[in-house]
């Protein structure tokens, strides 16, 4: 018969130590260590991003410029920035950016998904995916002011795209393409479009990979065609990944500056039909009028929260919807 083990008071005193520290370190908590590793990121963001953000909202209700060698303010206002802002172009502004970012984001995201279906598609044997990866991104890598500068010499009036044109015989006479609404627009359009369609189509391709190559199986042995595999099957389940793209394709949008600041040198030509939101924000800054410029910016942030809450609020609805159809067909079943 085995010895039964021995209770603590019947062990030595110098065991009964040992096992004493034991159980002591047993209980120590190393929940602390979790709090010590992002401690850098809150001071990080408390110093340079919420101090900033806080005190942009408050110069945004002060009277804060400067006029040549004089410095006006801070000099409480109230809301009158806003009024003041309100009533300036800000509706063009918001309207232009808009218009801008619809024009470039609706092909990159149709091109990006359909790359991506294609290039995770097993059934293509697509050779060299890895090359066409790396050539696909490459765009991204390159500056704003790299791609406007390419861009402004291709479309210049005695650029190459006029030249060819006008030896194939579409044109008589060289377009002048950032004289005119359309073109001016379509050109900051394409330039946004191919800097950010290479990252949406491989964060895409992640997101199709992630899904399980079982549930494709019984979709082809179920007789599904590849419209409603696409559309039944890969559009529902990369739905957080579409929501994340759009969201972040939304700010960025917003934040449009790069490109049409130095297409058109600031000035948003033609009449102001390129003039974005962040441009508008720029002269503010630059005319050193800090009341305006902390009110356009607080504008820009409830605007982009808003549009942000929506876009999410949407698909969490449309799968909340699909969740509670599923349930009451079990329990009908």
């Amino acid at each position: 018969m085995e010895n039964a083990p021995l209770r603590t008071e019947e062990m030595p005193t110098e065991t009964r130590k040992e096992v004493s520290v034991m159980n002591t370190r047993k209980k120590i908590d190393y929940s602390k260590w979790g709090y010590i590793f992002i401690a850098p990121f809150f001071i990080c963001f408390f110093i340079f991003s919420l101090i900033p953000l806080v005190d942009t909202i408050r110069y945004s209700f002060f009277q804060y410029y400067t006029t040549g060698l004089k410095e006006v303010g801070p000099n409480f206002t109230g809301i009158s920035n806003y009024v003041e802002l309100f009533a300036s172009d800000l509706g063009k502004y918001t309207w232009n950016t808009f218009i801008m970012w619809i024009i470039g984001f609706v092909p990159q995201i149709i091109i990006a998904l359909i790359l991506a279906a294609w290039f995770t598609d097993c059934r293509l044997k697509i050779h060299g995916k890895g090359f066409f990866k790396v050539v696909i991104y490459l765009p991204n890598l390159i500056m704003a002011s790299a791609f406007s500068m390419l861009f402004f010499t291709l479309f210049s009036e005695v650029g190459p795209i006029n030249s060819m044109m006008m030896q194939l015989g579409f044109f008589e006479k060289p377009f002048k393409f950032l004289a005119s609404v359309g073109g001016s627009r379509s050109l900051v359009a394409i330039m946004n479009f191919l800097m950010w369609f290479g990252n949406t189509t491989i964060m895409l391709m992640a997101a199709i990979m992630g899904i399980s190559p079982d549930i494709f199986e019984a979709a082809e042995i179920d007789g599904c065609n590849n419209t409603q595999r696409f559309f039944k099957i890969t559009l529902p389940l990369i739905k957080p990944i579409l929501a994340y793209s759009l969201i972040t394709s939304l700010i960025g949008g917003l934040q449009m500056f790069d490109v049409p600041q130095i297409l058109t040198g600031g000035k948003g030509t033609p009449d102001r039909t390129t003039m974005t939101l962040i441009m508008f924000l720029n002269q503010h800054l630059k005319a050193r009028n800090y009341g305006m410029a902390g009110a356009l910016s607080v504008y820009l942030f409830i605007v982009s929260g808003i549009l942000c809450a929506i876009v999410y609020r949407m698909m969490n609805n449309e799968s909340d919807y699909g969740e509670k159809k599923s349930k009451k067909k079990g329990e009908r079943s």
